[in-house]
């Protein structure tokens, strides 16, 4: 399905790139579209992308509804190419 999906930034890299994980996946990303991003920030990725940070609490209510429609397990198969 490929829907944009929040993640918290562990680790900050050269290059524009981060870490983020998720659900005990981590994946690395672009960070280039965002104007500011620290370790500890939550942010939406998209097909490797961060497209804009927001809130922990927009992330935990975002998860916690993806999880509710049954989508946040599809998602993060994608996210990594195997069933999570």
């Amino acid at each position: 399905m490929c829907l944009a999906i929040p993640a918290k930034v562990i680790a900050l890299e050269a290059n524009d790139m981060a870490v983020v994980a998720l659900e005990g996946v981590k994946k690395r990303i672009s960070v280039v579209l965002l104007d500011e991003v620290a370790v500890g920030d939550y942010v939406l990725i998209h097909v490797g992308y961060a497209l804009h940070r927001v809130s922990p609490e927009e992330a935990a209510r975002t998860l916690a509804l993806m999880a509710e429609a049954g989508i946040l397990k599809e998602e993060l198969e994608e996210i990594t190419g195997s069933e999570a």
